[in-house]
Protein backbone atom coordinates (compact mmCIF):
# COMPACT_ATOMS: atom_id res chain seq x y z
CA UNK A 1 0.00 0.00 0.00
CA UNK A 2 1.09 3.56 -0.66
CA UNK A 3 1.55 6.10 2.11
CA UNK A 4 0.14 9.62 1.83
CA UNK A 5 1.27 12.22 4.36
CA UNK A 6 -1.26 14.67 5.71
CA UNK A 7 0.10 15.65 9.11
CA UNK A 8 3.20 13.56 9.62
CA UNK A 9 3.69 12.09 13.07
CA UNK A 10 5.89 9.36 14.45
CA UNK A 11 2.74 7.36 15.25
CA UNK A 12 1.66 4.37 13.16
CA UNK A 13 -0.29 5.30 10.06
CA UNK A 14 -3.98 4.84 9.38
CA UNK A 15 -4.92 2.14 6.87
CA UNK A 16 -7.44 3.62 4.41
CA UNK A 17 -9.59 1.89 1.80
CA UNK A 18 -12.17 3.22 -0.62
CA UNK A 19 -15.30 1.21 -1.30
CA UNK A 20 -17.56 1.09 -4.37
CA UNK A 21 -17.90 4.43 -6.23
CA UNK A 22 -15.32 6.11 -3.98
CA UNK A 23 -12.83 3.56 -5.25
CA UNK A 24 -13.66 4.78 -8.76
CA UNK A 25 -13.33 8.47 -7.86
CA UNK A 26 -9.80 7.99 -6.52
CA UNK A 27 -8.80 5.49 -9.19
CA UNK A 28 -9.95 7.71 -12.07
CA UNK A 29 -7.86 10.53 -10.60
CA UNK A 30 -4.81 8.25 -10.68
CA UNK A 31 -4.75 8.06 -6.87
CA UNK A 32 -4.41 4.91 -4.77
CA UNK A 33 -7.55 3.31 -3.35
CA UNK A 34 -5.84 1.41 -0.53
CA UNK A 35 -3.04 3.20 1.29
CA UNK A 36 -1.73 4.45 4.61
CA UNK A 37 -1.94 8.05 5.80
CA UNK A 38 -0.48 9.83 8.77
CA UNK A 39 -2.81 11.68 11.13
CA UNK A 40 -2.06 13.82 14.18
CA UNK A 41 -1.56 11.96 17.47
CA UNK A 42 -4.88 13.43 18.69
CA UNK A 43 -6.67 12.09 15.62
CA UNK A 44 -8.74 13.61 12.85
CA UNK A 45 -12.49 13.38 12.20
CA UNK A 46 -13.34 11.02 9.35
CA UNK A 47 -15.14 13.83 7.49
CA UNK A 48 -12.06 16.02 7.58
CA UNK A 49 -9.88 13.10 6.51
CA UNK A 50 -12.25 12.52 3.56
CA UNK A 51 -11.83 16.15 2.51
CA UNK A 52 -8.06 15.92 2.93
CA UNK A 53 -8.12 12.92 0.58
CA UNK A 54 -10.18 14.76 -2.05
CA UNK A 55 -13.44 12.91 -1.48
CA UNK A 56 -16.69 14.83 -1.97
CA UNK A 57 -18.54 14.71 1.36
CA UNK A 58 -21.89 14.56 -0.40
CA UNK A 59 -20.81 11.16 -1.79
CA UNK A 60 -19.67 9.67 1.55
CA UNK A 61 -22.35 8.11 3.76
CA UNK A 62 -19.99 6.99 6.51
CA UNK A 63 -17.04 4.79 7.36
CA UNK A 64 -16.18 1.41 8.69
CA UNK A 65 -13.84 2.42 11.51
CA UNK A 66 -11.88 -0.51 12.91
CA UNK A 67 -14.55 -2.79 11.38
CA UNK A 68 -17.47 -0.92 13.00
CA UNK A 69 -19.96 1.22 11.06
CA UNK A 70 -19.56 4.88 12.08
CA UNK A 71 -20.47 8.39 10.96
CA UNK A 72 -18.12 11.00 9.57
CA UNK A 73 -17.71 12.63 12.99
CA UNK A 74 -15.83 9.64 14.41
CA UNK A 75 -12.22 10.46 15.27
CA UNK A 76 -9.62 8.43 13.37
CA UNK A 77 -6.42 7.91 15.36
CA UNK A 78 -2.96 6.60 14.45
CA UNK A 79 -3.03 2.83 13.98
CA UNK A 80 -6.75 2.74 13.05
CA UNK A 81 -8.28 1.18 9.95
CA UNK A 82 -10.93 3.07 7.99
CA UNK A 83 -12.94 2.31 4.86
CA UNK A 84 -14.99 5.10 3.31
CA UNK A 85 -18.50 4.03 2.24
CA UNK A 86 -20.52 5.90 -0.40
CA UNK A 87 -24.29 6.31 -0.47
CA UNK A 88 -26.07 3.48 -2.22
CA UNK A 89 -23.66 0.74 -1.21
CA UNK A 90 -25.87 -2.29 -0.46
CA UNK A 91 -23.99 -3.31 2.69
CA UNK A 92 -24.46 0.22 4.07
CA UNK A 93 -28.24 -0.19 4.11
CA UNK A 94 -29.61 0.08 7.68
CA UNK A 95 -31.13 -3.40 7.36
CA UNK A 96 -27.61 -4.83 7.43
CA UNK A 97 -25.85 -2.81 10.15
CA UNK A 98 -28.18 -0.01 11.31
CA UNK A 99 -27.77 3.66 10.38
CA UNK A 100 -24.36 5.28 10.13
CA UNK A 101 -23.63 7.31 13.24
CA UNK A 102 -20.87 8.07 15.65
CA UNK A 103 -19.78 5.59 18.28
CA UNK A 104 -18.52 8.54 20.30
CA UNK A 105 -21.04 10.57 22.11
Amino acid sequence: MKREGIDVTSEPGVTVRMLASLHGIRGEAGLPTAFTVDVPAGGREAGQLALDLGLPLDAVEGVFHNHVKSGLEVVIRPGDRVAFVPYGTPASHPAFFGPFGSREG
